[in-house]
């Protein structure tokens, strides 16, 4: 047998030799299924142009689920990838050969379409899919366009998304140097790395998808070259905020070529689209890539007219100032979620370069920075080379548009919350029934948007407290004293102070909530260096949230410190025989956990300087704020092996540091009912003092706290 029907010796007769033949009748459903079921492929193929007749002429036909089951039962699947091989093979010298794709490819679509899902499931449907992916390179563009089509009604079914994934680079190759002629290819790429990958082990699978990724991306790129681009920045930007974070290229080739694209777009008269493109895809990749991505996305030529950077950064400022003010407006709207996205990537953007200006600022004054950006790993190194007048305009455009962003933050807040801007938590009511559904009682616009789970509202907090924080005008600062409830509620929804009741109206601080607390930190170090800031924590219990979040950080270091010192001695113990794989995964989970508590050392480090400044502020330290200082004193200063090291040194230090400043402005009699507690802080002081090296920075805080409190006995 051949491997495909010799379509050319194919006759039919409907009579007998010799006589007339009869009118054609239309074929049944049997004699069709009886057809396919023979192990002749000639006779098959007859059988399969007459299904795809009736199924197209035929529409209640295509209604009957079980006839349509019963009909793809009978069909061969190896017949099937025959006939797609032998249609795509290079140089193929049979005429029939593309019919014969064709065919099958209309066949497998029409099926696809017409079987119930749970039909669809089947690997005798799903595993057509390498070979339809492959036959791309060879089909004609009507056909190409049927298994575009067909891909993607089978990469949304269950199993079919992980089919797609496990193919080869090789298999990918053809779908992707058609993807600018066809857009459905590119979901049907997002549909099979986000949903198909979900299963995979942690590890070398891992691993080898992220390499094929990588791979997959440099080919879609060389694939767009000579076109604007647009739909690819949109693609690879949902990539990236979407998928697996094991799964993303940590250092991807293609980081030139992509801002290369996204500098060529941005300069050549954006259209709407496009200006949603550069801005989501830029947004990602700064995100990502904090190192790598700000010097080949701001970097200027050298004695450039006009530097890219401000033509850049500045079409992101008037994108910000036009939006805003009318987004709000939008909240319910279907297109809220696209606009909110594009406004989310620029606020990112514009918070990537206020770190960047900050950086070349401090280096130029050889000044020291105040500490790490809220929620940024590092601060890369960029040499601006934009004129100072340059530079001084697009800084009164930055604090233009900050204002504009922090208007929107207090009109969002109130919309979310109740409608007014201060209301107390208490306030906030639940849920009233009516015919139009459940609906808060207060807000009149929030919908069902939640404002700490909106990703909004935390870059545009970013972006607000790394210009107060580093920027010495108090202008921006005291209007930033308008939003400390929403600093507060944002905190505790984000589990810092023992979950409250804001946020956007919701029930508590949940699982969809995002973390606020380290941004939410960055802003009060600024808004508390005015007194209007200072005034608006103490009406919204700014020290009381904070503070919370302080005494649980400290009493989980010491428990941590604790545990740490117990495993160090019990590693003797670990010879002896167990599991291997249970000891794997016990040292996995250890990591995570000493990761987890470097993250929370860091920002209770953060937590002691916003408490110190506001400490500073007081003429009178308030009795219910010396319970920091209660807490310090019983602190167990963990053995200088133990512990996560500096993290733990620098908080420990800090939170001392504040504990004798709320001393030192304690007035005389709580001095005296704290004797003995300022004794026990001078001993923990003393311990930490122990462990320091010599000339450190740490030595140096030390030593003033323990002569701050010898001074005060």
């Amino acid at each position: 047998m051949e491997d495909v029907p010799d379509v050319s010796r194919l006759q039919v007769h409907d009579g007998e030799d010799g006589a007339e033949p009869s009118a054609p009748q239309p074929p049944t459903v049997e004699k069709i299924r009886e057809l396919l079921m023979t192990k002749d492929d000639t006779t098959r193929f007859v059988g399969l142009a007459l299904l795809k007749s009736v199924l197209d002429n035929t529409p209640e036909l295509r209604d009957e689920k079980g006839v349509i089951i019963s009909l793809w039962d009978a069909m061969p699947p190896k017949f099937l990838d025959r006939l797609l091989r032998t249609g795509s093979r290079s140089g193929s010298e049979r005429k029939d050969a593309k019919d014969m794709l064709d065919l099958a490819v209309a066949v497998i679509h029409t099926f696809a379409i017409l079987l119930p899902d749970d039909a669809k499931q089947d690997e005798k449907l799903v595993g057509r899919i390498p070979r339809l992916a492959k036959a791309v390179l060879y089909s004609s563009k009507e056909t190409t366009q049927v298994i575009v089509q067909t891909l993607f009604t089978l990469v949304v079914v269950p199993g079919g998304a992980r089919r797609f994934a496990d193919l080869e680079i090789d298999d990918w190759t053809p779908l992707i140097e058609i993807a600018p002629e066809h857009p459905h290819v590119m979901p049907i790429f997002i549909w099979a790395w986000e949903k198909g990958t979900s299963g995979l082990e942690d590890g070398l699978p891992k691993e080898a998808m992220r390499a094929k990724i990588d791979e997959a991306i440099q080919s879609f790129i060389s694939s767009f070259l000579g076109t604007d681009g647009a739909s690819l920045l949109l693609f690879i930007s949902h990539i990236l905020r979407n998928l697996d974070e094991q799964l993303i290229p940590p250092n991807p080739r293609w980081l030139g070529s992509l801002t290369k694209l996204i500098r060529s777009l941005s300069t050549n008269r954006p259209t709407a689209d496009s200006r949603t493109a550069y801005t989501n895809c830029a947004g990602a990749l700064l995100l990502l890539y904090p190192t790598a991505a700000p010097p080949m996305l701001f970097q200027d030529e050298k004695d450039a007219a006009k530097p890219f950077s401000y033509h850049f950064v500045n079409l992101i400022l008037v994108d910000l100032r036009v939006t805003l003010p009318t987004l709000l407006e939008k909240l319910n709207d279907a297109e809220y979620p696209q606009i909110s996205q594009r406004m989310t990537s620029a606020l990112d953007i514009l918070t990537a370069f206020i770190s960047q200006l900050i950086a070349w600022m401090e280096e130029l004054d050889d000044g020291a920075g105040p500490g790490p950006e809220p929620d940024a790993p590092s601060r890369p190194q960029l040499q601006l080379r934009m004129p100072p007048d340059l530079v001084l305009r697009l800084s009164r455009s930055i604090a233009e548009t900050l204002s504009v962003v922090m208007e929107h933050l207090r009109d969002r807040w109130d919309a979310a919350v109740a409608g007014a801007a201060g209301l107390h938590p208490d306030a906030r009511a639940g849920r009233a029934h009516s015919d139009l559904g459940a609906r808060r009682t207060l807000a009149w616009d929030a919908g069902e948007a939640r404002a700490a789970a909106d990703a909004l509202v935390l870059a545009a907090v970013r972006a607000v407290a790394l210009w107060i924080r580093d920027d010495d005008g108090d202008a921006l600062r005291k209007e930033a004293a308008g939003l400390v409830d929403m600093f507060v509620e944002l905190y505790r929804e984000s589990g810092g102070g023992g979950g409250g009741e804001g946020g956007g109206g919701g029930e508590g601080g949940g699982a969809e909530s995002l973390d606020f607390r380290l941004p939410v930190l960055a802003a009060l170090e600024g808004v508390l260096r005015t007194p209007e800031g200072v005034a608006a924590s103490a009406a919204h219990d700014g020290w009381k949230v904070l503070a919370e979040d302080l005494l649980a950080i400290l009493a989980r270091s010491e428990t941590a410190a604790a545990h740490d010192r117990r495993r160090e001695k019990g590693k003797g113990k670990e010879k002896e025989s167990g599991d291997d794989g249970e000891k794997v995964e016990e040292q996995e989970k250890e990591k995570e956990k000493e990761k987890e508590m470097q993250a929370e050392l860091i920002r209770g480090d953060r937590i002691a300087l916003v408490l110190q400044i506001l400490a500073e502020a007081e003429d009178s330290t308030p009795e219910d704020w010396m319970a920091v200082v209660t807490a310090v004193a019983a602190y167990d200063v963990p053995a200088a092996e133990g512990g996560p090291g500096a993290l733990l040194l620098e908080f420990a230090t800090d939170t001392v540091q504040l504990a004798a400043t709320l001393l030192a402005h304690a007035n005389p009699g709580m001095r005296r009912r704290y004797v003995h507690s300022a004794a026990a802080v001078r001993g923990v002081a003393e311990q930490l003092r122990e462990q320091a090296e010599e000339e450190s920075g740490f030595a140096r805080d030390l030593d003033a706290a323990i002569s701050t409190l010898l001074d005060i006995q």
